[in-house]
């Protein structure tokens, strides 16, 4: 597939996704703002290096990694405190259950994208491995494994 193909193919992708793409970054920042930022730098980053896209049917697995990543770099340089904003965002999140969204928050980057793609997403277990570039069965534990984790965590918090 020539080079302007694969950047049309992503640049569709980002077009017909920006909705998911929005609501995964958003998942981690729990700002709209940040979100929109980094779905933005994502889909730059993307379009910027479409070149690179080995597997032009795994197109929006490529995207969603990319919009993680930014995600997390974005997280790591803002090193989250609790401030006015949070709590204001955490009044209007997406999630209904307000100790199941902080025991999600608190999770390692990889678990939480884990956890937002299958349940929220509605990803397959084998498009999250792709995405997260991780083996299958890897996945499967860790999704079996951060799953008692929160259940753990939401009898800890109402008991």
């Amino acid at each position: 597939m020539s080079d302007r193909k694969k950047e049309q193919a992503v640049e569709r992708a980002l077009t017909e996704g920006y909705e998911k793409y929005y609501r995964l970054a958003y998942s981690y920042v729990h700002n709209e703002a940040d979100a929109l930022d980094i779905v933005q730098e994502a889909a730059y980053k993307a379009i910027l290096k479409s070149d690179s896209l080995k597997e032009p049917q795994y197109v929006e697995t490529w995207v969603y990694r990319i919009v993680i990543n930014e995600a997390c770099s974005f997280l790591r340089s803002r090193k989250e405190s609790a401030d006015v904003e949070e709590i204001q965002a955490a009044s209007e999140d997406i999630y209904e259950n307000i100790d199941l969204k902080r025991a999600i928050e608190n999770l390692d980057p990889k678990d939480r994208a884990i956890v937002v793609l299958r349940f929220f997403e509605d990803r397959q277990l084998e498009e999250i491995a792709k995405i997260l570039d991780e083996n299958l069965s890897t996945v499967k534990s860790r999704l079996y494994r951060v799953m008692k984790k929160l259940r753990l965590n939401l009898e800890g918090s109402m008991g």
